[in-house]
């Protein structure tokens, strides 16, 4: 069990910038050793100098939007016996798949896709059904729906490396679903501000409390341009740790989704349904895999203690908390995620045995792709 929990201070350790750890600090650390120079940051050029590719794809019956950067796909050689040794590295290669949140869209991770590229991992972004560009959700349960999405990618993506699966608030939820389902061909999973476990008195209220939905559904003559101002000043508060340091294209992102009182209400009552499922989301004790739970002080939408206690009730488990990161930390500090993230991964790669990689690989997942 590692467990590392990173204070906010004046420190350029607890803001996110590499620094030499404390040496009480560094056998837990999750921070890999100096990754500053492979990921370029600092000193590093724009974020334009490095591809993020975008493709459109079919996963679990939904069409959506993938975004990809890092090394490409390495063509399989000719030759059984080339063939296994080349799979056998590939399985050994991490390749982190990353789920965005609620109301996000692929285009949160743009920041850590870049970092992850500089630092020469490779990585994708998925839109969830129902968020960015991917296909709407059907009728019925959410979770469910997202769960069927998510062991699609998983099984395609796990042909190009040893998965990883990290999700954000919502994403976090998927991952660790994904992480209770043993069939499915993941090397570990990180879950990074979910909920469900102790969420703020805003997410309980959006469920228990109807009264700002009905509100919502009501004809009133409310100006589009009040709702977006009310947006534009409500949705930093709610995804940074400071909203002075909100970027602004990252802010228009959520704007756009509350054009008009109307659909402010439409995504309200989803959220209360997705509140509501998270209640049954979680059966814990069924996850074996390696799981890095990150914990963010400044979250206003889920408690600090959540990922206390999902980390106690996961022993194997580890659990990174910094008091100085808000909800979306890939957008709050994005070089300090990635480091947190390539660590964990090639760490969860170096525990999976040979054998075990080679069996779990060869597992079907009838109907999981579509």
């Amino acid at each position: 069990m590692i467990a590392s929990r990173r204070e906010a201070s004046g420190s350029p350790a607890a803001a996110g910038v590499p620094g030499t750890p404390e040496p009480s600090d560094a056998p837990d650390s999750l921070e890999p050793p100096d990754t500053a120079a492979r990921s370029g940051h600092p000193g590093a050029g724009p974020e334009h100098d490095v591809e993020i590719r975008t493709s459109y794809r079919r996963f679990g019956g939904f069409s959506t939007r993938v975004l990809e950067a890092g090394p490409r796909p390495v063509e399989r050689p000719a030759g059984r016996r080339f063939r296994r040794r080349s799979d056998e590295r590939r399985a050994r290669t991490p390749r982190l798949v990353l789920l965005h949140g609620y109301c996000d869209s692929a285009d949160t991770w743009r920041p850590v896709l870049t970092e992850l590229a500089r630092a020469g991992v490779a990585a994708v972004a998925v839109d969830l059904p129902g968020s960015g560009e991917a296909s709407a959700l059907r009728s019925g349960a959410i979770l469910p729906q997202l769960d069927v999405f998510t062991a699609a990618v998983a099984a395609d993506q796990s042909a190009l490396g040893g998965v990883v699966l990290a999700g954000n608030s919502l994403g976090g939820t998927m991952a660790l679903r994904a992480a209770q389902n043993p069939s499915l061909p993941l090397a570990g999973v990180a879950s990074i501000a979910a909920p469900g476990l102790s969420d703020s008195w805003l997410v309980r209220g959006v469920a228990r409390n109807p009264l700002a939905r009905l509100a919502t559904s009501l004809p009133l003559p409310v100006p589009r341009f009040l709702v977006r101002s009310v947006a534009e000043q409500v949705v930093p508060r709610l995804l940074y740790a400071d909203s002075a340091n909100a970027a602004a294209e990252h802010v228009e992102r959520f704007v756009e989704l509350f054009p008009d009182f109307k659909s402010t209400g439409e995504r309200l009552n989803q959220a209360a349904r997705l509140v509501t499922e998270l209640d049954d989301a979680y059966e814990l004790d069924r996850i074996a895999l390696p799981l890095l739970v990150v914990t963010c002080g400044r979250d206003r939408l889920v408690n600090a203690d959540s990922g206390e206690r999902l980390h106690s009730l996961v022993p194997h488990s580890r659990l990174l908390v910094r008091q100085d990161w808000g909800h979306c930390p890939q957008l709050d500090d994005p070089h300090g995620l990635t480091q947190a993230l390539h660590y964990f991964a090639g760490s969860a790669l170096s525990e999976l045995p040979r054998s075990a990689n080679r069996s779990a690989r060869s597992r079907p997942l009838s109907g999981a792709v579509g």
